[in-house]
């Protein structure tokens, strides 16, 4: 019984015993003919006492399993009516504090209906002007002695692109308004995936890419490419022309894991702890470097209960190291 797994109740046993026993001896000395009725009335008052106890351990149980389902979603105050007493205080007390929280809970949600319709909104609003310049840039492909300026125009309005990209996804994610799926992916589709953006700017630089795929995962393919991809970026962009990427994936019981290496400069030691921190610089970043892209890919993957890392490789370069358990950690 669970009653008897409660340490006081047991010393509470002992106790009575005990008092049962001497009082018994001490009336059968004193008054043999009573000794009899002193030891049924011991044991109707030890009896009485641990009846009211399991009554009490019993409303406790129900009381701790109502707020175990309210804290798991349920909608409806369903706090059982105790009787006055103390029990009748702490339930009072839990109500008011579950109607704060109610309270509050709706506030946020709220807010987080207001910001997806402002994320969207703002969404609407950057996306007009950059479709116009993409078709501004496009008409103006024809003019002679424009080429090396429409080339960095391009260049400038794509990176604007994937800016706001990221940071609309960065906003969605804050707001709690994405939905990861979960369904059952290959890694070599996920990488395949992941990889497809960065082909011509690696054959540009004759950087290589060397997969080493087997297993599956259990998540969202688009969004974990998402992450996935940043990570490429990251690693091509700080790695020389010529280098090689490599990329394992494998899993196990426990979790599934994917690893990233690349042949660059590796990742300075001061910067370690703070890699994955929004707007973060690291010492070897580039000049156009915001530090938004692995502090997306750390909400992508956390958000589907995993977790990344970034180290340096023994053999030189950085490696990042993502593992997607199977279970709650």
């Amino acid at each position: 019984m669970k009653l008897w797994k409660n340490a006081e109740l047991r010393v509470q046993v002992v106790v009575y015993i005990l008092f049962t026993v001497i009082g018994t001896g001490v009336a059968l000395w004193a008054a043999p003919r009573a000794w009899l009725l002193f030891f049924v009335l011991f044991l109707a008052m030890t009896g009485y006492h641990f009846y009211v106890a399991r009554r009490r351990y019993a409303e406790l149980g129900q009381l701790s399993a109502e707020i175990d389902a309210i804290l798991h979603g349920a909608e409806q105050h369903i706090l059982s009516d105790y009787r006055e007493g103390e029990l009748s205080l702490l339930r009072n007390e839990v109500m008011k504090l579950v109607v704060r929280l109610r309270e509050q809970n709706d506030r946020m949600r709220e807010d987080k209906e207001h910001m997806a319709d402002l994320i969207a909104d703002i969404s609407h609003q950057l996306r007009t002007p950059l479709t116009a310049l993409h078709l501004t840039v496009a008409s103006m492909g024809g003019e002679e002695g424009n080429e090396e300026h429409l080339r960095e125009l391009r260049k400038l309005i794509l990176r604007i692109d994937w800016l706001v990209e990221a940071l609309l996804k960065i906003a969605r994610l804050d707001a709690g308004i994405i939905r990861f799926q979960k369904q059952e992916v290959s890694f070599a589709e996920l990488l395949k995936k992941a990889a497809e953006p960065f082909e011509i700017p690696m054959e540009l630089r004759e950087q290589k890419l060397v997969v080493e795929a087997a297993g599956s995962f259990s998540g969202d393919l688009s969004w974990t490419a998402e992450a996935v991809g940043n990570i490429m970026k990251n690693c091509l962009e700080h790695m020389p022309g010529g280098g090689t990427l490599w990329i394992t994936a494998k899993e196990n019981a426990i979790y599934s894991e994917i690893l990233i290496r690349d042949e660059g400069e590796g990742i300075a030691k001061e910067d370690l702890p703070h890699l994955f921190e929004r707007f973060y610089k690291g010492k070897n970043s580039n000049g156009q470097s915001i530090g938004i892209g692995l502090a997306l890919s750390r909400m992508i993957v956390t958000g589907q209960n995993g977790t990344i890392k970034a180290d340096n490789h023994p053999a030189g370069g950085a490696v990042f190291t993502l593992r997607f358990y199977k279970g709650i950690v």
